[in-house]
């Protein structure tokens, strides 16, 4: 045997060594098409410390990326708590529409709370669409505006081929990727976020007394494995991003339209350890990737919020000026911002209104929670400042 396969406490086992070679036999028989959903294979592996392409096949070929959506979604909860705007224990309120999401669930109810430290267990083992949908609302206001959010940092980190209409994955003809970009998204999130990477190596979460085990078999099947995420819809065929970590080597490997669990599965774990001797060893990132994790990396005290009205100029005339704190799917819920966030507002100022305007966007209507009549944009920047401080979204707007 190579020693390109030998682990850091010696030769790796003799059974070990005999399933990966079965597994890499293998690789050349899943290749026939019975294995595959007509027209959706797409598979691709990069070395994420040299940066070079170790297997492509169709990689730039558009392909609907089920719930492997989430881990953009993931990837902005992690920059949000990075960024001291959320933390573990926030909570996020659920609305109507979150609990409406269809399979796989948690099965949350309109007007709960899940913190984010669950939201963020809860996507990555059950990868749960209505948990997908409350983490967008609460920080963005709205589905559609998180999305918005999701396709411009894809587009930041390189991501060419890739639009975002929801936050779960589910089924939407206007939302694609393709395998490059979500190997791109997955070296991403473990480059950028050392800190919280280490939540796709969950195996199970509880919840109410209901413990849920993860979709990722390969976590317990092939050593160095450490997450990332699978996916299914019927579109798509059975997806999965995986990452393996082994002998001084990183890679990133995604599979697309796989007929099954199991064929989808074994492609997998096959190609892994096809290319892994092929990667170079080494600890860092190649520069290309923490290039674009730059350029994807919005200033401290920056926001990213879809639909900020422009700033106003200097005509604007006395309490012209309002704060957004989101756009939520129930008046109950708008309030319910409102009311957590006032005690921050009337540290700045006692003239600031509370607002809850109806609106319709894309055909959805949504109540905007805000805070209107301030004096001067300095103080409704104020007010944002000290909201972020404490977990809240905000812009500052034209009333």
């Amino acid at each position: 045997m190579s020693s390109n396969v030998l682990s850091g406490a010696g030769r790796l086992p003799l059974a070990f060594a005999t399933i990966t070679l079965f597994l890499a036999l293998s690789l050349l028989a899943l290749s026939s098409p019975q294995a595959w959903a007509h027209g959706k294979f797409s598979a691709y592996a990069i070395d994420i410390t040299s940066g070079r392409a170790l297997y492509a096949r169709n990689e730039n070929a558009r392909r609907y990326p089920a719930s492997l959506t989430k881990m953009m979604t993931l990837y902005l909860l992690f920059e949000d708590m990075e960024r001291k705007r959320v933390s573990a224990a926030s909570r996020f309120v659920v609305s109507r529409h979150a609990a409406a999401q269809p399979p796989s669930r948690l099965g949350l109810r309109p007007g709960q709370f899940i913190t984010a430290l669950d939201a963020i267990r809860a996507l990555v083992t059950l990868s749960a669409n209505d948990v997908a949908v409350v983490v967008a609302e609460n920080r963005s206001g709205s589905e559609a505006a998180f999305a918005a959010r999701m396709t411009r940092t894809a587009r930041l980190l390189g991501m060419e081929h890739t639009s975002f209409r929801n936050a779960s994955g589910l089924p939407d003809k206007r939302q694609y990727t393709t395998a490059r970009d979500m190997a791109l998204l997955g070296a991403a999130l473990q480059a950028r976020f050392p800190d919280y990477y280490h939540h796709f190596e969950t195996s199970s979460f509880t919840h109410r007394g209901r413990t849920y085990r993860t979709h990722n078999h390969l976590l317990s099947r092939v050593p160095g494995v450490d997450g990332i995420k699978t996916g299914y819809i019927d579109a798509s065929g059975y997806n999965i991003a995986v990452s393996l970590r082994r002998d001084a080597r990183k890679i990133v490997a995604v599979v697309m339209g796989g007929r099954t669990v199991k064929s989808r599965d074994a492609y997998a774990a096959a190609l892994v350890e096809r290319v892994l001797p092929q990667a170079r060893p080494g600890r860092g990132y190649y520069a290309g990737l923490l290039a674009s994790i730059r350029r994807a990396s919005p200033p401290a005290g920056s926001l990213q919020v879809a639909r900020r009205a422009p700033l106003p100029g200097p005509r604007m005339s006395m309490s012209s000026y309002a704060i957004q704190l989101g756009a939520m799917t129930t008046k109950h819920a708008a309030l319910s911002l409102i009311e957590r966030a006032q005690p921050y507002v009337l540290e700045v100022t006692k003239d600031a209104e509370p607002s809850t305007r109806r609106v319709d966007v894309d055909g959805e209507t949504l109540f905007r929670a805000r805070f209107e009549g301030f004096a001067n944009l300095a103080s409704a920047h104020e007010a944002c400042n000290r909201l972020e401080a404490n977990q809240f979204s905000c812009f500052a707007t034209i009333r």
